[in-house]
């Protein structure tokens, strides 16, 4: 166990979230999901019998999100007008605007196809155990600055008023 880290985010889902670069995305999706399909070639984790929001919730308590223009895309639901959203679908997009990492108007509802697609292309895939259709979700991955907080590019050591090797400048 380790100190202020969601028990639920297990060695292996660490390890991968880690491993990802600026701009690589994770796919968090639902159980009945074609996770192994269109994850062939890359790390598909499970988390049976966890929802989407719980999942979310530690997902996002460790991974910044890129500050592009749409870091987080969800499937549209199908047969639904425009702009509609599940209540499951508001709750991560919340979920996302409180972790600080994007605004409501930053995630995307992409058609179920072109979403498959965008997950092909997705760095891993973590399934869950939800079971409410189009419950899937893409996430970018930001970068941290030298404080740790979530940004564009990291921080050089003159702006954290620091000389090269760590030393506060000046002092």
């Amino acid at each position: 166990m380790l100190k202020g880290v969601d028990p639920l985010l297990s060695p292996e889902l660490l390890k991968v979230l880690a491993e990802m670069g600026h701009g690589d995305t994770v796919a968090l999706v639902d159980a009945n999901f074609t996770a192994t399909t269109l994850g062939r070639g890359k790390p598909v984790l499970r988390l049976p019998g966890v929802g989407l929001a719980r999942a979310g919730a530690a997902l996002l308590s460790v991974l910044p999100l890129d500050v592009a223009e749409r870091p987080v895309a969800f499937m549209a639901v199908g047969g639904e007008p425009d702009g509609y959203r599940s209540a499951l679908q508001r709750q991560l997009i919340a979920l996302c605007v409180d972790s600080g990492g994007a605004a409501a108007e930053q995630c995307e509802a992409v058609e179920r196809y072109a979403f498959y697609e965008r997950v092909r292309g997705a760095y891993a895939i973590v399934q869950t155990g939800e079971l409410q259709p189009y419950a899937n979700f893409l996430f970018s991955k930001g970068v941290l600055t030298g404080d740790g907080e979530a940004g564009t590019a990291p921080r050089t050591a003159a702006e954290r008023g620091q000389t090269p090797y760590g030393a506060k400048a000046g002092g």
